[in-house]
């Protein structure tokens, strides 16, 4: 039988990736002691409140079909969040989906077709090959550095330009690493993007997770908003993954002509969900408190711990609720040590999960309780010296 060409450009973008998390958890239902350190799923529940919203409103009966953009009180809450931001921000702004990998999929159905080219920063988030290669598009990479502290320079971004490139897909703060641009860089960086019209389309997921500092976004400049897309969700911020709730943000044309790609995949999410958001977006809530607290600590429990035993070369972040680690000096790649380290009882990410880029790295999510980043310290530790 013959398939539409989309499923070959997709084949090995999917759950190979995730392969060694899929094997943790294989081991863990079979009784096995695995420390699971993968994905990025807080160990937060989200907030009471949050329940009894969305409990509320199914009861109510905002269990019908959504409009395609969005409720709109949930519409609003967005705008309003935005506004504060940019000034001039409106629904018309503004486009609902079922989580920031939604609208990361249909912006960039949107934005691309075959034979474009995405700049993406490499190391990069795993599912960004998958989007970019949905519509034909192909992935173009600016390489991170880690002496510049994993963060996108305007300078390589402008080395890695070809006459095919049309968007670039920026993610501050960032995953794997959780490097932070500052508005000074990405005010270079959007310079370039102007001087070769390109879209910038911004996943700022972790935008709440900052540790120390304050968040910049290319939103933010007006001289950036005709070509500035803003993607979020509450997965990490309200630590509701399990709710798929996101949305885009970007200039009123870009979501007219979006609007029947968007109905044509789904139309908004659940009512109930979008009450739930809009409540947690009006409200003060203090879940992304408490996990920027938990993971800065955590990150720099495994930074302290890791970066004493031979070999291992930790990268602190600057947000988000993942840490990287640099395992060359092991004489192992990151692929190597990290299925050599699960049969050690700890499951971490291989970093060419992540991009050619990223090869020699580990990623360990911070999103487990103190006394498991210490006794996974422990089994890594006894992994390492055990080599020696």
């Amino acid at each position: 039988m013959q398939y539409a060409a989309i499923t070959d450009r997709l084949a090995d973008t999917g759950g190979a990736k995730w392969a060694i998390h899929q094997r943790c958890r294989e081991m863990k239902r079979e009784g096995a002691d695995i420390i699971e350190l993968t994905i990025g799923e807080p160990d937060l529940p989200p907030d009471p409140q949050l329940f009894e919203v969305c409990h509320r409103s199914m009861i109510a009966g905002r269990t019908g079909y959504s409009s395609g953009r969005g409720e709109p009180e949930l519409l609003e809450a967005i705008a309003a969040r935005y506004a504060r931001r940019r000034a001039g921000v409106d629904t018309s702004n503004v486009m609902c989906f079922p989580g920031t990998q939604t609208a990361l999929f249909a912006t960039l159905m949107g934005l691309t077709g075959p034979g474009d080219g995405v700049l993406v920063g490499d190391p990069f988030y795993a599912t960004y090959e998958g989007v970019i290669r949905a519509s034909g598009a192909h992935r173009e990479s600016v390489p991170l550095k880690a002496e510049n502290g994993f963060r996108l320079s305007a300078e390589d971004l402008e080395a890695a330009i070809t006459p095919k490139s049309r968007v670039l897909l920026l993610n501050s703060p960032q995953n794997p690493s959780g490097a932070v641009l500052s508005a000074e860089e990405i005010s270079r960086i959007g310079a370039v993007c102007k001087a070769h019209d390109l879209w910038i389309v911004s996943d700022e997921v972790y935008e709440e997770l900052v540790f120390d500092g304050v968040f910049a976004s290319p939103f933010d400049d007006p001289a950036l908003a005709e070509r500035t897309i803003a993607l979020s969700s509450i997965s990490k911020s309200h630590a509701a993954p399990g709710f798929r709730s996101g949305w885009a943000v970007g200039p009123r044309e870009f979501c007219e002509k979006l609007l029947p790609l968007s109905e044509t995949m789904l139309f908004g999410n659940q009512p109930f969900i979008a009450d739930m958001t809009a409540f947690a977006l009006n409200s003060d809530i203090a879940t992304s408190k408490q996990m920027r607290t938990d993971y800065k600590r955590r990150s720099n429990l495994f930074a302290d711990r890791l970066e004493a035993l031979p070999g291992l070369v930790p990268y602190r972040p600057q947000a988000g609720m993942f840490i990287i680690v640099d395992v060359s000096a092991t004489g192992l790649d990151g692929e190597s040590f990290a299925w050599r380290l699960l049969e050690h009882g700890v499951a971490v990410m291989p970093g060419s999960s992540f991009g050619e880029n990223a090869g020699n790295l580990i990623r360990l999510s911070l999103t487990v309780p103190d006394e498991m980043v210490e006794a996974a310290c422990g089994r890594i530790a006894a992994f390492v010296e055990a080599r020696q």
